[in-house]
C-alpha cells in the first residue's frame, strides 16, 4: 500500500486507514511509538498494549486452569 503524507496544521500526517486500525485493534487513544532503525523507513507500533494484554491472558487462563483443575490441585499440594 503507498500513502502519502497531508498537511495536519503546520505538520504532516499519515492517514491510516480503518480497516487497518481495527486489524491492529488500534483507537485514536492508542498510544503508538515511531521509530525507524535504518533512517530509511518507519516503524509504528502501539506501546504499553502487549504487556496488559499478556497480563489479562494470563490471568484468565490462571482463573481457568483453577476452575477446572483447582480441586485436584489441591489433593496433590497434601
Amino acid at each position: 500500500m503507498v500513502k502519502t503524507l497531508v498537511k495536519h496544521g503546520n505538520s504532516w500526517a499519515l492517514i491510516i486507514d480503518k480497516p487497518i486500525l481495527e486489524l491492529l485493534h488500534i483507537s485514536p487513544d492508542t498510544p503508538l511509538e515511531v521509530s525507524t532503525s535504518d533512517g530509511r523507513s518507519l516503524t509504528v507500533r502501539a506501546v504499553g498494549d502487549e504487556p496488559e494484554s499478556r497480563q489479562r491472558l494470563l490471568k484468565h487462563s490462571l482463573h481457568e486452569i483453577d476452575v477446572r483443575y483447582g480441586d485436584m490441585l489441591q489433593r496433590l499440594a497434601r
